[in-house]
């Protein structure tokens, strides 16, 4: 071996030796609880930023309680409590000592002694300008406060409290029922207030990933001589409930109902309107409801107190669950009820587990579906071909409408009552259409038009309900507000359309809304049915 070989050998082998040493890692396919999906995709929920969160979170805890209320066929009286919490007082809450800045410059909100005699600077001439003006005999603008600077991290908190006066939760369902998220009493079809059934499960996720805090539960149902409290948070990754405290205290008044306290980060100044709209407008399409609203400050000026009353005894009917419409249904859906069915042969599979599918149909149905079918073979021996077969044959028969029996409008009495009591109109008309039909599903459509009012801008306001639950955001691209201004000629009611004080109510109520967005925050018009009669309904 020469020297030139014997002095490159080392580095080869060196070489040699890590590139063998490198292995390719393994790929671990890794699963996400539903928690966890809905904790990185809150936005989808409606907590996209902590304005929003607030406002999902009273949002979700007012309409848990009106279901409860309504449950038991009791007319609803619900407390919201906004607290706000300053900093010292929520670190006083976890335990975590306030401590004094060390290093100013660290901090995002430092202002540097040369920005600062800039900002003063620029506040001295402004305030000269304004001085001459006013020597003038000029109008002077009125010079805006000066606003500090606040760091990315500078967070506020609230406690969120909803009392209501429903029936209350069984003392052992109550962990699962607020730690573990999809799981609940309202998964199956009918119509519902909640657009994901997550209610105050979400409002816990956003409370854990923003203060950290668990949630309070105190219950007790129709004469139970105790009341259940509850603290508990919600383990994301596993989607179970951390249990704090469980246990029974006395209920000396045979008090019924649940009252729900989270803590979690919210922005009220951004958002305040948002919610006082939105306590409004469920006052106005459930007049038969109490409301009370406060928002509590130590700074007494922001304080807010509102009492929205009751106008009515009469109620809706309770929302009645129903079977699935055969032109509604996809293929997992009903291998999915084949699955569930305890019905033994085809026949009576179809007959019971759809509506509007008597027997003499399904018999006529089963003799279309070809020779491997017979009214009498096993439900639960389907192929996937013969399932392919069924859920064919549903898209292309004929089947009678669902009925809108199942549905609970508000009702045009009640509507009307909502409108009057709350915007005290020179004038208003309301109509309740019958049931109508899209995508095997049923749906009513409910209207009023109101002139004049307290607290009504000039021009179009516009008001949308889905399932009985005002809609306050995406309104541009909803159908509702797209009929009323481009497909409406008010002039044609002698109505000035700029100049007036108009109010337009839609309350839409269906086994299925059909929203559009991640948020489902509006109803698109490209439903034919739907579009139509929200014009025809309205106006």
């Amino acid at each position: 071996m020469d020297e030139r070989e014997s002095s490159e050998s080392p580095i080869q082998g060196k070489k040699s030796k890590s590139k063998t040493a490198r292995k390719p890692k393994e790929t671990v396919l890794k699963q996400k609880s539903p928690a966890e999906f809905f904790a990185e995709n809150k936005n989808i929920a409606g907590f996209d930023n902590p304005g929003k969160s607030l406002y999902t979170t009273v949002r979700e805890l007012v309409e848990n309680a009106l279901d409860s209320a309504e449950s038991i066929s009791k007319l609803p009286v619900v407390e919201v409590t906004i607290e706000e919490i300053k900093k010292s007082k929520f670190n006083s809450m976890i335990g975590l000592v306030d401590r004094e800045r060390v290093d100013a410059a660290l901090y995002d909100d430092y202002e540097t002694e040369k920005a600062r005699e800039k900002r003063l600077a620029k506040e001295a001439r402004t305030q000269e300008i304004q001085a001459k003006n006013a020597t003038l005999g000029k109008k002077v603008k009125e010079t805006p406060a000066s606003k500090g600077i606040k760091g990315r991290g500078e967070a506020s908190f609230y406690r969120v409290t909803c009392k209501d006066n429903g029936k209350g939760m069984p003392h052992d369902d109550i962990p699962n029922m607020f730690g573990r998220v999809l799981s609940g009493t309202k998964y199956g079809l009918k119509q519902t207030r909640g657009k994901f059934g997550l209610g105050a499960k979400m409002a816990l996720i956003w409370s854990k990933m923003s203060t950290g805090l668990p949630i309070e539960i105190s219950s007790s149902m129709k004469n139970q001589s105790y009341i259940t409290f509850c603290r508990l948070d919600i383990d994301i990754h596993k989607n179970i409930p951390h249990v704090h405290l469980h246990e029974k205290r006395e209920n000396k008044e045979f008090w019924h109902g649940a009252e729900i306290q989270v803590v979690i980060e919210g922005n009220w100044t951004t958002y305040r309107s948002k919610i006082l709209h939105y306590m409004r407008q469920m006052a106005v399409i459930t007049p038969y409801a109490q409301f009370q609203f406060k928002f509590v400050s130590d700074a007494p000026d922001k304080n807010v107190t509102v009492r929205f009353a009751r106008r009515t005894d009469v109620m809706p009917p309770i929302p009645l669950e129903t079977k699935h419409h055969p032109s509604s249904v996809d293929l997992l859906l009903i291998k999915r009820l084949i699955t569930e069915t305890s019905k033994q042969n085809l026949l009576q599979f179809l007959q019971h587990e759809f509506v509007n599918i008597s027997k003499p149909h399904a018999e006529r149905l089963i003799g279309e579906m070809g020779p491997d079918f017979s009214s009498k073979m096993a439900v639960k021996s389907l192929t996937s071909q013969q399932v392919v077969r069924i859920h064919q044959l549903f898209r292309q028969a004929k089947f009678d409408d669902p009925s809108g029996h199942c549905l609970s409008p508000a009702g045009e009495y009640n509507l009307r009552l909502g409108i009057i009591k709350e915007l005290n109109p020179d004038m208003v008309a309301t109509y309740s259409g019958s049931a109508q039909v899209f995508e095997g599903h049923p749906f009513i459509v409910e209207a009023g038009v109101s002139i004049g009012g307290k607290d009504v801008k000039q021009g179009l306001n516009i008001f949308r309900f889905a399932n009985r639950i005002p809609l306050l955001f995406e309104q541009g691209a909803d159908v509702v507000t797209r009929t009323a201004l481009k497909r409406i000629n008010w002039s044609n009611y002698k109505i000035n359309q700029i100049q007036d004080k108009i109010g337009v109510f839609v309350s839409i109520v269906s086994t299925k809304i059909p929203f559009k967005g991640t948020g489902k925050e509006y109803i698109g018009d490209d439903i034919t049915e739907i579009a139509s009669a929200v014009k025809v309904r309205s106006f």
